[in-house]
């Protein structure tokens, strides 16, 4: 659209009310949820999400575009306008705060930190319900990715152990403005009632998985040489009837679950 200011910080403003409309009719919002939204830009679904849930917290960083916005969301507004970095924000501080077990997370992410935002949102599972996120086409791919799939990876393993994503809607470069140069997506997450580990071994999985993934065209004895001799590995692979020249690709989270949990038993 000729005459808008470039945003910074690689904000794409969504321009396009049919787009905003569809997005705000498939996301699982519910009446009783307090959703925090990142990146509200100029408040456009701000609106649409307040309408739809009891409230709504809106993360800006940019101090231009949040003093914008505290304007346009007068006192009495179910909006709350809060200048920040999404990745400074303490998601169970700000439940605690506004009365709410869990949370309803939305957000327009900037694509170049995408990652580092999904990263420390996934660190507040505990206090978050579900997730709608309008990513990069690509991301979203990775994040949806079956096994054997060239976009199967770490981060795939990373979310789909506390959540189950699923696609709902494809946003072209138009909807956006400026244009990003990439078709973007808006990729819902459902956080899983019951943890699929302990909490205490979460991060030993993590740890496990990034070994297993290191070197993509390596096989799993090879990539946890340095972790497990490959007699061990190989033996336990042989168990799991999976060959073992299999790379850490072709495993389902179940089949990778399985294989850490015995590999941290005692052999046998």
């Amino acid at each position: 659209m000729p005459g808008i200011r470039r945003p910074r910080l690689g904000q794409h403003f969504m321009v396009d009310a049919s787009y905003r409309q569809r997005i705000a009719a498939v996301v699982d919002l519910r009446p009783e949820d307090l959703v925090v939204e990142i990146g509200p830009g100029r408040g456009a679904m701000t609106e649409l999400l307040a309408e739809r849930a009891r409230e709504v917290v809106a993360v800006e960083l940019d101090t231009v575009l949040a003093e914008q916005l505290r304007k346009k969301f007068a006192t009495g507004s179910p909006v709350e306008v809060l200048q920040a970095d999404i990745l400074a924000v303490d998601l169970a501080e700000l439940c605690r705060h506004h009365g709410a077990e869990r949370s309803f997370v939305f957000g327009n992410l900037p694509y170049y930190i995408t990652s580092p935002i999904i990263h420390h949102l996934f660190t507040f599972r505990d206090f978050i319900r579900a997730m709608a996120l309008v990513v990069q086409h690509e991301v979203a791919e990775r994040l949806v990715a079956a096994p054997g799939r060239r976009e199967y990876g770490y981060l795939t393993v990373f979310t789909q152990l506390f959540s189950q994503q699923r696609i709902l809607l494809a946003l072209p470069p138009g909807a956006f403005a400026p244009p990003p140069k990439v078709q973007s997506t808006l990729l819902e997450f459902q956080m899983r009632e019951r943890p699929l580990l302990p909490k205490a071994q979460m991060e030993r999985f993590l740890q496990f998985v990034k070994r297993c993934f290191a070197q993509k065209r390596k096989n799993l004895p090879n990539n946890l040489a340095g972790s497990y001799s490959r007699a061990r590995v190989e033996l336990e692979l042989n168990r799991l009837s999976l060959a073992r020249s299999v790379r850490a690709e072709q495993l389902t989270l179940e089949e990778l679950l399985e294989l850490y949990r015995r590999l941290t038993r005692p052999p046998t």
